[in-house]
């Protein structure tokens, strides 16, 4: 059997000698010094010691060499120390890194920071409850904060704070007053729709709509209801200051591949096959993301296609959420629906894919009609054009009937 060289063993660190003991199964090898694991090993190689002890051997045990400091190296240089008085460096540590994300709130009231969306992920960040309890946080937000990396024992890294909701900064956003809270006035500012589509243009004129009123487009089926509630998104995703949000609940899976292709859609989106409750859950959702920008002195629309998904009572809150807050902000919501539900301010109703105008309306239109211009004073002397209307419109109406 070879033995190992008293040269090599006084050259190896103490845990490779520690390895070694181990291995020739030496009691107490850890309470051994250097030189006396050195000589114990030997002895159990078969080895005679070495020739000259050392010096820390032969010495006096009181005039034995200082030890050295624990975590110094064997091979470190005493010379390259720092002095006794130098001042330690400061550790140079990377800024934290940011993340933004949609709000998943749990029922303990704290959360977590979904940067992939609706989607668990390990790229998840830990809210607090004190976090989302100040800042009024609501699932659905859209926040935007620095991260600190995980401690031992956390699972997922922590926001340090919250600088943004859904654009907002933090300290502008929350106000700390419930909706209920405050007054509703009736619809006053009419929401302008940037189209010269003929369709949207007979709805402004016969079911005109503004900021907070609840609008439902009912009809059978095919009679064009997802095609007037998209040409209604589009028209107002283009104007500026509104916060525009479409959810597709219980549609056809090619519409919602169809939505998600629109800049302006949510993300928020189920089949016919989703649950009731899942959908539930999710108009709820975007209905609180719609309040808080409400709250906040915003204007939100909430176009939803469709209601017949959701239970009656879902159906009848997400109608309801829709308000024109006094001193503040406004939700407008505008959904599809076979029947009208209850409640509407604004009701268009559709018929093989026209306007039906003896259907349609808006409650209180007068506070959205714009004031017409002053005529000159010669023109309201020519009324012959509008007598020939009125008596082919009579003319229209005999026949009608």
């Amino acid at each position: 059997m070879s033995v190992i060289t008293t040269e090599d063993l006084e050259a190896s660190p103490l845990a490779d000698l520690h390895a070694l003991a181990s291995t020739l199964a030496i009691d107490g090898f850890r309470r051994l010094r250097k030189p006396e694991l050195v000589e114990t090993i030997l002895a159990r190689q078969g080895a005679s010691p070495p020739a000259k002890p050392r010096a820390e051997e032969t010495a006096p045990r009181g005039d034995r060499p200082p030890r050295r400091r624990r975590g110094r190296t064997r091979d470190s240089d005493p010379g390259d120390a720092p002095p006794a008085n130098a001042r330690p460096e400061p550790a140079s540590e990377a800024p934290p890194r940011s993340v933004e994300g949609v709000v998943e709130l749990l029922a303990n009231g704290s959360g977590f920071v979904r940067p992939d969306g609706a989607s668990d992920s390990d790229s998840d960040v830990y809210i607090s409850a004190a976090q989302a309890r100040r800042c009024e946080l609501v699932a659905g937000d859209r926040v935007s904060g620095p991260v600190r990396p995980p401690r031992r024992s956390e699972r997922h890294p922590s926001l340090i704070r919250i600088d943004t909701i859904n654009g907002v900064a933090a300290d502008e956003a929350v106000r700390g007053t419930r909706v209920e809270d405050i007054e509703v006035d009736w619809p006053a500012e009419r929401l302008p729709l940037a189209s010269a589509d003929a369709l949207l243009a007979q709805i402004e004129r016969v079911a005109p709509f503004g900021g907070g009123s609840r609008v439902v487009i009912s009809g059978p089926a095919r009679s064009g209801k997802t095609l007037v509630l998209g040409k209604l998104a589009a028209a107002l995703a283009a104007v500026d200051g509104y916060e525009v949000e479409l959810i597709a609940l219980g549609v056809r899976p090619e519409e919602l591949s169809e939505y998600r292709a629109l800049p302006y859609f949510s993300g928020t989106g189920s089949t016919f096959a989703a649950a009731r409750d899942a959908q539930d859950a999710a108009v709820e959702q975007a209905v609180e993301r719609g309040r808080r920008v409400a709250v906040r002195g915003g204007r939100a629309v909430l176009l939803i296609d469709t209601l017949d998904g959701l239970s009656d009572s879902a159906a009848r809150r997400t109608l309801a959420s829709a308000r024109n807050l006094r001193d503040a902000g406004s939700l407008t919501v505008i959904a599809t629906a076979r029947e009208p539900v209850g409640g509407e301010t604004t009701s268009i109703a559709l018929v093989g894919g026209a306007l039906d105008e003896a259907a349609s309306g808006t409650l209180r239109s007068e506070l959205l009609v714009e004031a017409k211009p002053k005529r000159a004073p010669a023109k309201p002397r020519a009324p012959r054009k509008p007598r020939a209307k009125a008596k082919v419109d009579q003319t229209d109406d005999d026949a009608a009937a």
